[in-house]
């Protein structure tokens, strides 16, 4: 897979299959829409183009609503990588870009750019300024340019739709399970390890305090998690707290903290990758440290439980 973040500067596509959108999350709903673009190069002789932006559109359509979004741009060109999709194009997606109007965006950016031999696109996608193009204006233009227009059945389209608003909820709710069989994986959060206040190693279960990547992804409700974790290209189970930390300060400082089991390196400033397995409770205060370390020796073992049926 090749990926282009510069418009100006790609390569003439062989008989280019384009598909247009977002794909956050890259979930089976999505998956079946690229295998149908791939499986349509190839009957064509063509190369499978996908086209999507960065940053997100509605980050700024509507600045004012929060994001939320499931997969990070490196995380999501992986995803799509192993969907067999032979080239990404990366659009800035900026304020000039969203002014372009419909007929602009197919004569100037779709037509003059890629030259596409087909587009294979929702019938509910909407492009230009205003999001007043459609796939009814793409239909007109077909003849005229000579491309084909290919519409990806109405009820994948809508599996996709649902699917994104339900695994965002889903994970906002810890329902981390759900997450999982949408998405065709777990959920993952990708962060830098932290100093914090140390208070786990004197319980006996020290904590990698992380700070998420990228502050626009969708953060798990409170509460304690099973988790694995990658680092250094390794594998280890753990167990995972998102809240306050009640029981021992009242500071209402959000902190997500990791404690890997059979791991005792420093790890200050390196990398971590975060997989959600399970929501084990809600956040708790507990009367005592005593009572604390009490509760995360069960949440261990409830920990190893599930990780074990996995």
């Amino acid at each position: 897979m090749a990926v282009f973040f510069n418009i100006q500067h790609l390569p003439d596509f062989k008989n280019a299959v384009l598909t247009i959108g977002t794909f956050d999350g890259v979930h089976k709903g999505h998956k079946a829409i690229l295998r149908e673009v791939v499986r349509h190069a190839k009957t064509v002789s063509g190369e499978s183009v996908l086209l999507t932006f960065e940053p997100h559109p509605r980050k700024l359509l509507f600045p004012d609503q929060p994001l939320g979004i499931i997969t990070p741009l490196d995380q999501k060109l992986q995803l799509i990588n192993d969907t067999g999709i032979e080239h990404i194009v990366v659009v800035p997606f900026t304020k000039e870009f969203s002014e372009l109007s419909a007929q602009k965006y197919i004569e100037q950016f779709l037509v003059n750019i890629f030259h596409p031999h087909s587009i294979v696109i929702g019938y509910d996608h909407r492009f230009g300024q205003d999001r007043i193009g459609d796939l009814h204006l793409l239909e007109q233009y077909a003849p005229i340019y000579n491309y084909e227009l290919i519409e990806i059945p109405e009820q994948l389209i809508d599996e996709a739709a649902v699917s994104s608003t339900k695994i965002r909820n889903a994970i906002r709710e810890g329902r981390m399970e759900d997450a999982r069989q949408m998405l065709d994986r777990n959920y993952t959060i990708r962060g830098t390890v932290i100093h914090g206040n140390k208070i786990g190693r004197t319980l006996g279960y020290p904590t990698a305090n992380i700070l998420p990547e990228n502050k626009e992804q969708i953060i798990p409700s409170l509460g304690i998690y099973a988790i694995q974790a990658i680092y250094d290209g390794r594998q280890y189970n753990g167990m995972l707290s998102i809240g306050y930390n009640p029981t021992v300060t009242d500071k209402k400082e959000l902190r997500i903290e990791a404690n890997l089991f059979d791991f005792d390196k420093e790890i200050y400033g390196d990398a971590l990758e975060i997989a959600f397995i399970k929501k084990l409770r809600d956040e708790q205060k507990f009367n005592s440290l005593e009572a604390l370390k009490e509760q995360l020796h069960k949440d261990k073992e409830e920990t190893l439980r599930v990780i074990d049926l996995l």
